[in-house]
């Protein structure tokens, strides 16, 4: 599937606070965004030359979304223990709440944060293994 761009979306409550949750706990830039177009407001973030975005979407009409499910998970590949050990502070420091996940794999492997409105990002220690 070459040059297929995946993106992943997710109805949230506030788009301002999880822009800047994500943009400065995981260095995402913010690609597009928009203000009530048909009644939503939406950004989506990454990176610019990455094949995958992340979109959180509000539609002004409908009651707020549940929180996601605790094995909804982004997860990130971290190769470099360098790096990993960096961006678990600055999640935190972005207000990310470290939580332990139920899955025992990602408790050995990394670890899990939950956001603003309960979205879970996993850190794994280590390469993607294939």
């Amino acid at each position: 599937m070459k040059g297929v761009v995946m993106r992943v979306a997710r109805a949230c409550r506030d788009i301002d606070g999880l822009t800047r949750q994500y943009t400065r706990g995981l260095g995402m830039e913010v690609l597009s965004s928009w203000r009530d177009h048909e009644g939503f407001d939406g950004v989506v973030l990454g990176h610019a030359h990455a094949p995958w975005h992340l979109e959180f979407i509000h539609d002004r009409a409908a009651a707020p979304p549940p929180p996601p499910h605790e094995e909804q998970l982004l997860v990130f590949y971290l190769a470099e223990p360098d790096e990993w050990e960096t961006r678990c502070a600055t999640m935190l420091a972005a207000g990310f709440t470290v939580v332990q996940n139920g899955n025992p794999y990602w408790e050995r492997n990394g670890r899990t944060f939950v956001d603003a409105e309960g979205g879970r990002t996993v850190l794994n220690r280590g390469a993607w293994p294939r």
